[in-house]
């Protein structure tokens, strides 16, 4: 596949970016946006709405480097250290290494935004829209809300990160306004947890990246349960190619869209050189453990300057979707700094796969 085809394959929104830094106003005065990316994506009240992953730290002075991290009475603090420590390691810009201890840069809450167009965004009156991590495991933040409609219940799996690790949280609501706040249902190191929005045969079932140290690897998993609480059944289901655009990472989208051929899944993939790019697997319909089909080469890649450079660039990466028919609309982040919308065919992405 040549890249005019993947440009056709894909249809960006010509507004791209449709969210920057510059349109989300920080949680506190003396914070700055860094970032706006990973949105989960819904659609409540005819309204298109995206619960947006916003990063944030404190203006940097000259020599130093600081950044915010959660204390025990939900407020940030400062954390700050000078740049020629010989002991510090800002190799990658969303890390700081200290003396052995890792932190993020930017702390992250989750932002609820909405619009009539699905271009166009606003924060609503009438909804909280600020989600702010307040337990002892999202004390450096909460990240990339993935939302499952399961009857009338909303279900948002995100990543709660703290000196503790990198686990999946989960909280559910039926309006928007009142949270049921369920904890961490998958220990460190876990994330990019999507729910399937059915049952299979009387059981829920969730994709899950748990990350393999020596043995193993950045996989993605499936896992079962009863009560969307308890997962067990866990299989590994997706492994990184060796050679390919997805040979260092790969992990889950949204949660997958039921076709007539299979449950479909878009995933993300990484190669050893951090550039992320998004492609597709088929899944037995009775058996989301069996793969039917893969993508081979990515259905969108970071082509556009916006995707391209950014605060973490060459990378796109989505987590939320709507399905209107034949065509999946989806909503990715960007270089990690900006939001953008594409939109897909279900049957041509089928018609890729192999």
């Amino acid at each position: 596949m040549n890249i005019q085809e993947k440009q056709l394959l894909a249809g960006r929104f010509p507004q791209n970016p449709i969210i920057q830094t510059r349109d989300i106003q920080p949680s506190m005065p003396d914070m700055i946006v860094e970032c706006v990316l990973n949105p989960g994506v819904f659609y409540f009240d005819d309204k298109t709405w995206l619960i947006i992953r916003v990063a944030e730290r404190p203006a940097q002075r000259e020599g130093f480097v600081s950044f915010p991290v959660m204390n025990g009475d939900g407020k940030p603090h400062i954390v700050e250290f000078r740049k020629d420590d010989p002991e510090l390691d800002l190799s990658d810009p969303r890390m700081v290494k200290y003396k052995g201890t890792t932190y993020l840069s930017t702390l992250s809450h989750l932002r609820l935004v909405c619009s009539d167009d699905g271009i166009h965004f606003y924060e609503p009156e009438d909804f909280p829209t600020k989600i702010f991590g307040n337990s002892p495991l999202e004390t450096f933040g909460i990240e990339d809300c993935r939302v499952s409609k399961i009857g009338d219940t909303f279900c948002l799996t995100f990543t709660q990160v703290s000196e503790h690790g990198v686990g999946v949280g989960m909280m559910r609501t039926k309006d928007w306004i009142n949270f049921q706040h369920d904890g961490m249902i998958l220990p460190p190191h876990n994330k990019d947890c999507a729910i399937f929005e059915e049952s299979v045969k009387g059981k829920y079932f969730c994709f899950h990246r748990p990350s393999g140290l020596d043995l193993g690897g950045n996989y993605i998993w499936l896992a079962s349960s009863k009560d969307l609480l308890h997962w067990g059944d866990h299989t590994c289901i997706l492994h990184t190619r060796p050679g390919k655009w997805d040979e260092a990472r790969v992990g889950a989208g949204a949660a997958p869209i039921k076709t007539s051929k299979g449950w479909l899944e878009i995933y993300h993939g990484a190669d050893f050189n951090h550039r992320y790019c998004l492609g597709a697997i088929l899944l037995d319909l009775d058996d989301p453990s069996k793969v039917l089909a893969r993508s081979d080469e990515p259905l969108l890649e970071p082509l556009e300057d916006y995707e391209k450079t950014g605060f973490f660039g060459n990378v796109v990466f989505t987590n939320g979707h709507l399905v209107n028919g034949d065509e999946i609309i989806l909503y990715y982040g960007a270089s990690d700094e900006v939001i953008c919308g594409a939109t897909f065919s279900i049957k041509e992405i089928l018609d890729t796969l192999t």
